[in-house]
């Protein structure tokens, strides 16, 4: 037998008339009431949205891959570091160069 445990809280949902149709049909197919019906129907693809960010499930080899690869020091990745030290399009020298350009665009009409 199932435990029960008290519902303490509310979620109110908006919905079209033909939605709420079909959850009340989609319920009583299932002998379910609509609130049962969503509430299972909205925690199973809860699960299945939420299964890769929860855990995952490794073997011995790949355990211990994966904590040497976390272990490991970071590899040098020259292409980015020469990346993140060139300036930004809104630090100073380069914004002024451009505001210019922006400034002088003809408005945006509809």
């Amino acid at each position: 037998m199932a435990i029960r445990t008290k519902r303490s809280e509310k979620l109110d949902l908006r919905l079209t008339r033909d939605a709420k149709r079909a959850l009340q049909a989609a319920a009583a197919a299932a002998h379910r009431s609509v609130s049962e019906f969503v509430l299972e129907s909205a925690l199973a693809r809860a699960d299945e949205v939420l299964a890769d960010r929860r855990t995952f499930g490794l073997s011995a080899a790949q355990w211990k891959a994966f904590i040497a690869a976390l272990d490991a020091p970071p590899r040098l990745l020259p292409r980015l570091e020469r990346l993140l030290k060139q300036p930004g399009f809104f630090d100073d020298r380069v914004w002024w160069k451009h505001r210019a350009v922006l400034r002088s665009s003809a408005p945006i009409t509809r």
